[in-house]
């Protein structure tokens, strides 16, 4: 089963644990801290990251799952914010013309998307020159003894969701182009923070 559709197929659970079990709130809200002009959020799910934005904020949000982006159109109703913009669009593709947005969010996303770098690559493409993306993303260790529940996790949570636990998303970035201008682990070097300028 390809991974938009395990998202499909998951959209309910997964919108549940988000909005009554996640431990990562306070990240988000830190993420949605930095974000100004015109923003890109790259696989918005379903839709966690709404309630921390600010109110005038422009913000496209982009999913390859149709059932996840119905929920985040039921949260931004509610949350009456006319300025987010919800489209169907797979990242490692993305229709947008060259240099389109001021900044990019991430949050979850690079440990889902089935080719990382292409995704990054096409991120780096549509962010202004001079833009910022900011990253909230969970990685592979340098410490090989934290990587060895990571890749036993990996193996049930790829079957799931098709997500994987040993990315290596920092690197992944570097690659596409982005220089890292802040960064901070918040647990272990697994969850990392990242803000990264093209």
């Amino acid at each position: 089963m390809s991974t938009d559709k395990k998202y499909d197929r998951m959209a309910v659970v997964y919108d549940y644990f988000e909005e009554k079990l996640n431990p990562f709130d306070k990240y988000r809200r830190i993420v949605a801290g930095y974000l100004r002009g015109n923003v890109l959020e790259l696989g918005i799910g379903s839709g966690a990251n709404l309630k921390y934005y600010d109110r005038g904020l422009d913000v496209i949000g982009v999913d390859f799952s149709e059932k996840m982006l119905a929920k985040s159109e039921l949260k931004r109703d509610r949350l009456c914010m006319d300025k987010v913009k919800l489209v169907k669009m797979d990242i490692e593709d993305m229709s947008f013309e060259n240099e389109s947005f001021d900044m990019l969010s991430s949050t979850f996303v690079f440990c889902t998307v089935p080719n990382p770098e292409k995704g990054l690559s096409e991120a780096y493409r549509v962010l202004k020159k001079g833009g910022r993306a900011v990253f909230l993303e969970h990685m592979k260790s340098e410490n090989s003894f934290i990587n060895i529940f990571l890749y036993v996790m990996s193996f049930f949570s790829k079957l799931i969701f098709g997500t994987s636990m040993v990315r290596e998303t920092e690197k992944n970035i570097k690659r596409a182009g982005f220089k890292i201008v802040e960064k901070r682990d918040l647990f272990f070097d697994i969850l990392k923070f990242i803000v990264a300028e093209k």
